[in-house]
C-alpha cells in the first residue's frame, strides 16, 4: 500500500507528510468544487470552492488569497463536520490537517497563522450559509450556532461545481496577478 494518492491533475500528494511541490491550485479548485458544504445537508449542492470565494471577498485585500485557500487542506483530506473534527479522537486528522495547511501556505507564500479577518469572515458566511443553502429558518439561533448574523445584502445562489471551479481559478488569478 502507497503512502500517497493520484490527484486530478495526476500529482502525487503524500496527504499525512505533505510538500508544498505538491500542491496545485488546480487539483485543489477540481477537488473543493466537487465538496458540498455541510456534508451535503443543504438544499441545493453548494461547494466549498464558492464558499471559499466568498470568504476570500469578505477580508481585507491582503487577506484574500488566505481567505481562498482556508480550507484547501479538505481538497486532500475531505472535512469532517466541526463537531466530530474537535472530538479528542481526532487528534490525528487535525495533526494532518494543519501539516497540511503547512505546505499550502509554503506552496502560496502565505503566513502559516490563519488570519483573523478569515475566522471572521469564515464564521460570517457560515450564518450566510445557514439561512440560504440549509433548513435552518430560526435567525436567532443561527446567531447563537455562528456567533454572528448573516452578510447583509448577500444572497447565495448556489453554482454547479464547474462554475464554481472557474468562479475559484478567476478569484486565484485576481489574488495573485
Amino acid at each position: 500500500m502507497t503512502n500517497y494518492f493520484r490527484t486530478y491533475m495526476g500529482r502525487q500528494i503524500h496527504p499525512l507528510n505533505p510538500s508544498p511541490d505538491e500542491i496545485s491550485i488546480f487539483d485543489i479548485a477540481r477537488s473543493l468544487s466537487h465538496l458540498c458544504r455541510f456534508v451535503g445537508h443543504t438544499k441545493a449542492f453548494y461547494s466549498v470552492a464558492q464558499h471559499s470565494v466568498h470568504v476570500s471577498r469578505l477580508v481585507p485585500p491582503e487577506d484574500g488569497l488566505w481567505g481562498l485557500l482556508h480550507d484547501a487542506s479538505e481538497a486532500y483530506l475531505c472535512d469532517i463536520p466541526a463537531p466530530i473534527k474537535a472530538d479528542p479522537q481526532m487528534t490525528a486528522y487535525r495533526i494532518a490537517e494543519g501539516r497540511l495547511m503547512v505546505a499550502i501556505c509554503q506552496r502560496f507564500g502565505l503566513r502559516p497563522e490563519m488570519p483573523r479577518s478569515v475566522m471572521i469572515a469564515d464564521k460570517a458566511m457560515l450564518a450566510t450559509e445557514f439561512r440560504d443553502v440549509t433548513t435552518a429558518t430560526d435567525i436567532r439561533w443561527i446567531k447563537e450556532e455562528c456567533g454572528t448574523v448573516p452578510v447583509p445584502n448577500l444572497w447565495i445562489e448556489p453554482l454547479p461545481p464547474r462554475a464554481a471551479r472557474h468562479l475559484f481559478l478567476n478569484r486565484y488569478v485576481e489574488l495573485t496577478a
